[in-house]
């Protein structure tokens, strides 16, 4: 299937949800690799740098060892996958402290 060209951005989506590209991707052209304007790449450096923050977090060894395993089985980087833990720690505790606020 030769890549077609597209009317709008729909018809592309809705190509691409029925075909998958794997057949034919080294059949595509070359492009010349773009670098985004100095003004999305503010943007995005912003919205980066908003978006987290670096703390430091002091844990034994065995834990990090567990957190490497289990991220590994899930596909996903150990950090992430602690910032994901701690994101459900946070938020199950939220409604915790909330139904307790509520109760009193």
């Amino acid at each position: 299937m030769p890549l077609p060209r597209f009317r709008s951005e729909k018809e592309a989506a809705a190509c691409f949800d029925a075909h998958s590209v794997a057949d034919i991707w080294d059949k595509l052209p070359a492009t010349k690799q773009r670098r985004p304007s100095t003004k999305l790449e503010k943007s995005i450096r912003e919205r980066h740098s908003r978006a987290k923050s670096p703390i430091s977090i002091r844990l034994v060894p065995d834990q990090i060892e567990a957190a490497k395993k289990i991220a590994s089985a899930k596909s996903v980087g150990y950090q992430t996958q602690l910032r994901m833990w701690i994101a459900e720690g946070i938020q199950r505790d939220s409604k915790t402290i909330q139904c307790v606020s509520r109760s009193r």
